[in-house]
């Protein structure tokens, strides 16, 4: 590799880089319009939490099919990828294969390297017969067409190519290695792309020094889009499924946590020491909100929970509601919270960081009432999700905000709420006449 190959290559990774780390300051800056929530508690469970569920994959092989080939992808894609630190050594300095002074070791891990690439490859075209072939009931709703299902595809095409790349470029690589060309010294292990070096027999060494080449300047090519790509897609839970499960809610399901501004009112009324009269701390302070009607009501964890949504569908095909025909889909929720938030995100960006009220809304534009009161607070697709988000927290605070902000409860639930003001019960009966019942024969 010459000089200006040298050049070209810093600069392609400086853009790559460079872009990369624009789009997570926007990430941050997003998440960060959420409402403060203190996730600072119980580090050591939290770290448990993490380690089980985002390291582990301990919820993902409750189906074991699709967790099996999960896991192949995942640990093969991360450790594949460490190949890519010669990569960049290579490309700056104009080495070839420069860590194979390692000897052995290196040998063993180019070999693991290949194997887990095959693994991969198969794995993902399994995905993508699943996705496309089968069609699975979860993988076919409404909710998931036009972007969310090419953007699923993508992403497997993606890895099928980087793949390849990586396989054929090992093969040539071999191939050059055997006729003792140039700086091509004997160094890795080729369990897999040794089946592949023969097609390039009878072809001229310069031909095959080509396509090495070019496969190897496609493959990192491949591998700086593709971290861009993140950004813009569902995958971008390879970054956050690890701050997800770490900063997710240790309660136990189905314990909602207290609006703070109603519990302090309960608090003042029941202070017998306390002034009712007495002027608010800050007069010109506006109220709170109760609950919520667009993201930037909610809190920060629930905005990093919408970006973290990998779109598997298994909450959805886990909620009771949607089983039963109803609009409610909780992947659709948290697809809708990430579709909003990234809207106020380009607004900011257009007005220099100020958001300009646009006349929207994440209620109502986005998710709407009957889909949010079609919701059973069952807790199934936060005990389903893979990492531990839940489409719940925001359907409750989007409930509160109707209740409390609009009175615009469906009228059984008004009823419910009246009869226990009145009777101290859900029921349309007095209390004196609630063990009547006894006394009939």
């Amino acid at each position: 590799m010459n000089f200006l190959d040298n050049i070209f290559f810093a600069l392609l990774l400086a853009i790559g880089i460079g872009y990369f780390t624009i789009n997570v300051k926007k990430l941050i800056r997003n998440i960060n319009l959420g409402r403060d929530v203190n996730r600072s508690d119980n580090s050591s469970e939290r770290w448990k939490n993490m380690t089980m569920v985002a390291l582990g994959q301990s919820k993902m092989v409750k189906r074991p099919i699709a967790g099996f080939l999960h896991i192949i992808v995942y640990v093969g894609f991360v450790i594949i990828n460490i190949e890519v630190i010669e990569i960049i050594i290579d490309g700056l300095f104009g080495t070839h294969r420069v860590l194979s002074f390692m000897g052995v070791f290196y040998d063993i891990l180019i070999g693991s390297f290949e194997i887990l690439a095959f693994l991969v490859l198969v794995a993902v075209i399994v995905f993508w017969i699943r996705r496309n072939v089968t069609k699975l009931a979860r993988f076919t709703s409404s909710d998931l067409k036009g972007k969310p299902k090419n953007d699923a595809n993508y992403i497997l095409y993606f890895e099928m190519v980087l793949m390849s790349l990586f396989l054929l470029m090992n093969a040539a690589d071999l191939h050059l290695q055997n006729l003792g060309i140039g700086h091509y010294n004997q160094a890795g292990s080729f369990p897999i792309s040794q089946f592949i070096a023969p097609i390039f027999n009878g072809m001229s060494e310069s031909l095959v020094v080509v396509i090495e080449r070019i496969a190897w300047w496609l493959h990192i090519i491949g591998i700086l889009i593709f971290l861009n790509y993140l950004y813009f897609s569902k995958h971008l839970h390879i970054l956050l499924a690890f701050p997800n499960t770490y900063f997710a809610d240790l309660n136990a399901k189905g314990k909602l946590d207290n609006l703070e501004s109603v519990t302090n009112e309960v608090k003042l009324m029941m202070d017998p020491t306390a002034d009712p009269f007495a002027a608010p701390a800050n007069p010109d302070a506006v109220p709170a909100k109760f609950g919520a009607s667009d993201v930037q009501d909610l809190n920060w964890v629930q905005l990093l929970n919408a970006y973290s949504c990998t779109e598997c569908g298994r909450c959805t095909s886990s909620c009771p509601a949607n089983q039963t025909g109803k609009k409610l889909s909780p992947r659709k929720i948290m697809m809708d919270t990430r579709d909003r938030l990234e809207e106020v995100g380009k607004n900011i960006d257009l007005n220099k960081g100020v958001f300009v009220e646009d006349g929207k809304s994440l209620l109502n534009d986005y998710i709407t009432t009957e889909e949010l009161w079609a919701c059973t607070s069952c807790n199934a697709c936060v005990e389903e999700c893979p990492i531990n988000i839940s489409p719940l927290s925001i359907i409750i605070d989007m409930r509160r905000y109707l209740v409390m902000e609009q009175s615009a409860a469906p009228t059984e639930l008004n009823n419910v709420m009246t009869n226990i003001e009145n009777n101290g019960a859900p029921w349309q009966y007095n209390q004196m006449d609630r063990l009547n019942w006894a006394n009939e024969e």
